[in-house]
């Protein structure tokens, strides 16, 4: 998963996630001339050439997707997915149903063994190429897998961990042996990562060489310039060897805020838009833009939540964590910030929509505003409401702070309204934001935050939810590796993600997950708010199948975009 940090910076989450961040509430809608989350085909032809300039509401904190710092959904859709080459990408049919595919790298599907060991052997194609013409190997694949479970900062470990091996005796040929069973093989050397060039980063700093962008490419773009704080630009991959890039040159510019990226897409200066949800975007969509298509989609891979750090006070007490998401009307908040959108529900699980078929899907649905309730769940556990109206309990107000992304003006708005209703139920609650790269890069993975609001954006087709839940994920000194930042432990959550993430068997994957969400909200160990819409604007002069892929992003399919005169 990516950190959804759109409007300053994702994700985190992502939309996030992979980490960074997802569908309920009205289920699916579209506008426009696409399926919810899919591609739509100009009857236009593609014109050869042409510079497509697109506005990204976030730079991203560096390009070293397997580190720390590289949780930008952001960056993960302007650069990771245009130059990373990958095992497996995720692609919807025309039931609207999203599933693995091998991708160009491999020959066809790899051939699973169970037993006595999970092996996965991957067949790479003779054709398969970095942009310096050297081929893709099955080194990349074992150095990859090294990097990710043996280095230090990483992102994200889940899945390469579980590998014993990786044989690279046979350039084209991977061989995966795993010391513990992984149900989501599929997943790795995909989207979260890629595939690293050991040729090119055997033995060196892979941080120091990628993180300010990086020259090698194993998909349709290369990287020509990051120009910080500005732009990045891509331009065609000449020895790519799949469908080759239509376009000369595309260029992200960096916009300021959604409100800046508006007013550069209706001047011309942009193209394409990919704007936050904020009020004053939805207002200006429902009211309609000239000479522009749109996609809305509701079923998405994101998922923006309450989290809460189950380690500190007042939130390491369970009957806080209870009274808090019982002050909070969440109907009343998604209707205020998505109405105008088709959003009318709030999120009722803890994972993106598009993996509801795992999910207990009201497993939250018991938290809607109960002042009773509230008062209940807190004189029992000591605590008495002071003149001010605010319970306090051994001479200490009940207090805490949240913590977001600063400048996400619906963030804000979030939290306005979160502060208001929580007042009303007795529960002081104080604002304290952040830069992005700051919260998600230092805070969040510290452990220096009481709750934050942000959203996780799927970069794999994954049910699992043991990269943010599992004890074993809990971000620890000095490097903070794990994406468990609201510091859940609890065994029996852990047995259930385990299984979840290691049964090859879908029905006892789906028990175990719908059980885990059961727990989850029983012990209100983080509150989901809302599924976080995506809105995808484009000119008319921008043709070709645009369209947003609720994992790889907007942007997957460019090298089939064009522009017209």
């Amino acid at each position: 998963m990516r950190r959804q940090r759109r409007g300053v910076q994702l994700l985190a989450l992502v939309f996030c996630f992979g980490l960074l961040a997802a569908a309920c509430g009205s289920d699916k809608k579209a506008t426009g001339n696409a399926a919810s989350g899919s591609s739509s085909s100009s009857s236009a032809a593609v014109p050869k050439g042409g510079t497509l300039t697109i506005g990204a509401e976030q730079e991203p904190d560096c390009a070293d997707w397997v580190g720390t710092c590289g949780g930008s959904s952001w960056g993960f859709w302007m650069m990771q997915v245009q130059t990373m080459p990958r095992a497996f990408d995720v692609l919807k049919d025309s039931s609207g149903t999203y599933s693995y595919k091998p991708s160009i790298v491999l020959k066809g599907e790899p051939t699973l063994e169970t037993s006595p060991k999970q092996k996965v052997t991957y067949q790479i194609s003779d054709q398969a190429v970095w942009n310096d013409s050297k081929p893709i190997t099955s080194t990349d694949f074992k150095y990859t897998w090294d990097q990710v479970a043996n280095g230090t900062a990483i992102y994200d470990r889940t899945g390469y961990k579980d590998i014993e091996s990786v044989d690279d005796s046979n350039p084209k040929v991977a061989v995966v042996t795993y010391k513990n069973t992984y149900a989501d093989w599929k997943s790795l050397f995909g989207g979260q990562f890629g595939i690293l060039p050991s040729h090119i980063l055997q033995g060196q700093d892979r941080d120091a060489m990628m993180k300010d962008g990086y020259t090698f490419s194993g998909g349709p773009w290369v990287i020509q310039q990051w120009a910080k704080q500005d732009s990045i630009t891509l331009v065609p991959n000449p020895n790519y060897w799949g469908t080759k890039p239509s376009l000369d040159k595309v260029i992200f510019k960096f916009q300021a805020d959604t409100s800046a990226e508006f007013q550069a897409f209706k001047a011309k200066e942009v193209s394409v838009v990919y704007p936050q949800p904020q009020l004053d975007a939805v207002d200006q969509i429902q009211a309609g833009i000239p000479d522009t298509q749109k996609i809305v989609s509701t079923e998405t891979g994101n998922f923006e939540s309450l989290w809460i750090n189950n380690s500190k006070a007042p939130f390491d007490d369970v009957k806080v964590r209870q009274a808090v998401a019982f002050a909070i009307d969440r109907k009343a908040l998604v209707e205020r910030l998505f109405g105008g959108l088709g959003v009318h529900d709030p999120l009722q699980f803890i994972n993106a929509g598009i993996n509801k078929a795992y999910e207990q899907t009201d497993a939250f649905a018991k938290y809607v505003k109960d002042l009773k309730q509230v008062d209940t769940l807190l004189t029992g556990d000591g605590y008495a409401k002071g003149s001010d109206g605010i319970y306090a309990k051994g001479g200490t107000k009940l207090s805490f702070t949240v913590r977001s992304t600063a400048g996400n003006k619906r963030r804000e708005l979030t939290e306005q309204v979160l502060q208001q209703q929580l007042k009303d139920a007795g529960i002081d609650m104080q604002i304290d934001n952040a830069k992005a790269g700051d919260l998600f890069g230092s805070i969040l993975p510290q452990g220096d935050f009481q709750a934050g609001i942000y959203a996780q954006v799927l970069t794999a087709l994954t049910p699992g939810n043991c990269t943010l839940f599992c004890s074993s994920n809990i971000p620890k000194s000095p490097d903070f590796s794990g994406n468990n930042w609201t510091r859940t432990s609890n065994p029996e959550l852990d047995t259930l993600l385990a299984t979840v993430d290691s049964n090859l068997h879908e029905s006892a994957r789906t028990t175990a997950a719908k059980k885990a969400q059961t727990i989850l909200s029983d012990n209100m160990n983080t509150l989901p708010i809302d599924p976080l819409p995506n809105v995808l604007l484009w000119s008319n002069k921008v043709v070709g199948p645009v369209g947003d892929n609720a994992i790889l992003g907007p942007f997957f399919n460019i090298n089939e975009w064009g522009i017209s005169a």
